[in-house]
């Protein structure tokens, strides 16, 4: 670690604590040239998660686009936002702990649309329209038709 006085890049480690919000290591460091005293903070760093899009391009996962979709679809159903939130952190997690660095477009909403089938599944169809950008009213039918074969064998 680099002296901020001095500029030498060997300390040793005098003190080391948890930070008050438990999330970085503080660290009291000595100068082993000038002998000052100085604090760094040790966190963990995570590699973002990749989203490769249809074309091929990546971005950033972003949780709030997810859920801004979610609560399109959601809108004026019973579903509660904390529930949507859930599931937007559940997936973001997952992948997290999975180590995965990048998922397509493609399969990420696919998980979306099989939790949100659980949930309601006017939203599911609502989310599927946009996401699988159904063409015409055949494919919004077949859909429906698939939904509805699930359902009365469900029951």
């Amino acid at each position: 670690m680099k002296c901020p006085y001095c500029g030498y890049i060997e300390s040793k480690v005098v003190d080391s604590r948890p930070s008050e919000d438990s999330e970085k290591i503080r660290r009291r460091r000595e100068c082993l040239q000038c002998c000052r005293r100085f604090t760094t903070y040790e966190s963990i760093e995570f590699a973002p998660l990749m989203v490769v899009k249809r074309d091929c391009s990546r971005q950033i996962f972003d949780s709030n686009k997810l859920l801004a979709g979610l609560l399109r679809a959601c809108e004026k159903r019973p579903v509660p936002v904390e529930v949507l939130e859930e599931l937007v952190d559940s997936l973001e997690q997952g992948y997290i702990n999975e180590a995965v660095r990048e998922v397509t477009s493609r399969e990420l909403g696919e998980q979306v649309l099989k939790r949100l089938k659980c949930l309601d599944k006017v939203a599911y169809i609502r989310f599927a329209s946009v996401y699988r950008d159904f063409s015409d009213i055949d494919t919004f039918m077949e859909e429906l038709r698939k939904l509805q074969e699930e359902s009365s064998s469900d029951v």
